[in-house]
């Protein structure tokens, strides 16, 4: 005899399912920010977003305040070898500098290095970004980072007065994260650019 599923107990299947992935984002995950936060309240590394040579520039910069600190970058592999250079010019050390080439996209420059920063024990890191791109990081960051236990310090880098990222941006990326903390798969197989 075949079980059928009426659309209604589907209906209530996924309700029941959307209740609770809504209780863990906004229960669990901010208790592991704050004990994060309690547990390592000064940052512990500092953590660039690519793409932007003036990121680097201003990481160099924030990091000779901060020499004790190690620089992670996720962006392009093909930026890597000039954020290298950027960051010698500021005299950051190789072995001070972990720079990461997996990142296709601002969710995967998250998921690729959340597993080596709990590796490195890192609870609590400056995220260094673009101003206008801020508000779309600082959200990946709570879902993704948040969800391992890591709390951010936002830095923000000045820019020619781009505008802000669309909330429906912010929205699309915050999916995509809690996809990723379910499935551990972003969706960015699906970038036409890559």
């Amino acid at each position: 005899m075949r079980y059928k599923i009426s659309k209604s107990h589907f209906f209530l299947q996924l309700l029941g399912l959307v209740v609770i992935t809504s209780f863990f984002l906004t229960s669990i995950i901010p208790v592991r920010i704050a004990v994060a936060l309690h547990q390592a309240p000064v940052p512990q590394a500092i953590f660039v977003l690519g793409s932007a040579s003036q990121r680097m520039e201003f990481a160099g910069e924030f990091w000779q305040k901060h020499t004790d600190l190690d620089i992670w970058v996720s962006d392009y592999a093909w930026n890597l070898d000039i954020n290298r250079r950027i960051f010698q010019k500021f005299g950051v050390p190789n072995q001070q500098l972990h720079l990461d080439g997996r990142a296709t996209d601002t969710v995967t420059n998250f998921t690729s290095l959340v597993e080596d920063f709990v590796a490195q024990k890192l609870q609590h890191i400056y995220l260094i970004t673009s101003d206008y791109h801020m508000r779309r990081a600082r959200a990946i960051a709570s879902i993704v980072l948040g969800s391992h236990g890591i709390a951010v310090t936002p830095v923000e880098v000045p820019s020619r007065g781009d505008k802000s990222e669309t909330l429906v941006r912010v929205l699309r990326d915050c999916g995509r994260s809690v996809v990723w903390i379910f499935t551990r798969r972003t969706g960015a197989s699906f970038n036409p650019r890559m």
